[in-house]
């Protein structure tokens, strides 16, 4: 899949060929001290650290020395970086499994590509982000390593991979993912996300959203990673903040993309992406349809054809979920790609939203399959003429969102979750 510019490419589960590899596996490579920045970088966590301390509520961990580690001792937990211990590449670099030696602990090291598009600006912001920012749907910072001219960070080990994996390209002995864990990820990421921006201070726009981005922990638990594009959002009477464009093709907001002027909105558009990926099992970008290759785009015209959406789910599931369920879903999602910023939702709304997806979970002990059908990427004349009015189609899908939307919001402050028969209808 494609970058914005400056940013590097991403290889799904492809191992290191032969001259990526160390000259000697065996031997431990020594980091380079006779770099020409003599500043410790322990020295510039230390600094940097200090300017922001107060900037998320939850503070860093005040005892740093703790998670330091030398390359040495990366390099034994690592089993001096074999390609058996080798999970996957990213614009950062190589990431391994590893087990620490002073806690017995299993983590994932990942190191710096010294000739990737991502460098030293961007690990400092991964290390200074992750210390400072709590949740348990981002993933956690272990410690780091700033050796000479070696870069590595040591995160918690998620041991089943990212969404990504779950949801493209499975091996043939993997099952699905079922439609109530995919509505359970979808809830914890937009969790991880609402902690960014309501209780950050000030705000963090993550930017770079997208389903490698998300790793699942045992349960399927989810927790936001890879934040070294992350940026502080605006302050004052600051609207967005200017900086180059950078994330993933296929995510970026249309707006982000044109301009470069960041927001929290931008999140909100790359987080409906997901939705979309964990409801079709579609890529965000797929080169071979053509005009249609971002799933945004294949999504909005189908979206105006409201009785036949249940096509829209991905055949994976084999029609196993609820219609209306199904519908809420896209109502989201849509809500999140709407092209105009301000129309997008706040993350908190769609957090209300989709806990109660979670809330009311898909029993096929109770529910009618959904006939399951083949992908049909051609629609027949009667269904085209059925299409008529695109803007009164997507300002009805707007105002039943929105509806929604406060229907939830009134029965959440008396503390009770709606039956579905209390919704308007979506359909």
């Amino acid at each position: 899949m494609g970058r914005c510019p400056c940013f590097g490419s991403r290889k799904k589960g492809t191992k290191l060929n032969n001259s990526d590899k160390h000259e000697d596996v065996m031997r431990i490579h020594k980091p380079d001290q006779s770099s020409s920045d003599v500043t410790p970088f322990s020295a510039k966590i230390n600094s940097v650290s200090r300017r922001q301390r107060s900037a998320p509520k939850n503070g860093p961990n005040t005892n740093q020395d703790d998670h330091i580690f030398s390359y040495e001792e990366l390099a034994a937990a690592t089993n001096n970086f074999t390609e058996d211990n080798f999970i996957g590449q990213g614009g950062f670099g190589a990431v391994y499994k590893g087990q620490l030696s002073r806690t017995g602990q299993a983590v994932a090291v990942k190191q710096l590509d010294k000739a990737g598009a991502q460098g030293e600006k961007e690990f400092l912001v991964e290390v200074l982000m992750l210390s400072l920012l709590r949740h348990p749907n981002l993933v956690s910072l272990i410690g780091y390593c700033g050796d000479g001219d070696q870069r590595l960070l040591v995160y918690e080990y998620m041991p089943l991979g990212s969404l990504e994996d779950h949801l493209h390209d499975l091996a043939p002995d993997q099952d699905p993912l079922d439609w109530n864990t995919r509505m359970k990820v979808a809830a914890g990421a937009a969790k991880g996300l609402e902690y960014l921006h309501n209780q950050a201070n000030p705000p963090v726009i993550y930017r770079d959203l997208k389903s490698a981005n998300i790793l699942l922990g045992p349960g399927f638990h989810p927790k936001l990673s890879d934040f070294g594009l992350a940026k502080f959002g605006p302050t004052e009477d600051k609207s967005h903040v200017s900086t180059r464009v950078m994330g993933t093709h296929g995510y970026c907001a249309p707006e982000y993309a044109t301009t470069g002027k960041l927001t929290i909105k931008s999140d909100i558009f790359c987080f409906g992406v997901v939705l979309l990926e964990l409801i079709t099992g579609r890529q965000a970008m797929d080169d071979s349809l053509g005009r249609e290759r971002m799933l945004v785009n294949w999504v909005r015209p189908r979206f105006k054809d409201r009785k036949n959406l249940s096509q829209l789910a991905d055949p994976m599931l084999r029609g196993q979920f609820s219609e209306s369920t199904l519908k809420k879903a896209l109502n989201v999602a849509f809500m999140c790609i709407q092209e105009t910023p301000s129309l997008r939702p706040p993350i908190n709304e769609v957090v209300l939203a989709l806990d109660y997806l979670v809330n009311h979970q898909y029993d096929p002990n109770e529910a009618t399959k959904i006939p399951h059908k083949k992908k049909s990427e051609h629609s027949s004349p009667k269904e085209t003429t059925k299409i008529i009015d695109k803007d009164a189609e997507r300002e009805r899908a707007v105002a039943e969102a929105r509806m929604w939307g406060e229907a939830l919001r009134r029965e959440s402050v008396k503390s009770l979750i709606p039956p579905v028969e209390s919704f308007p209808p979506v359909g």
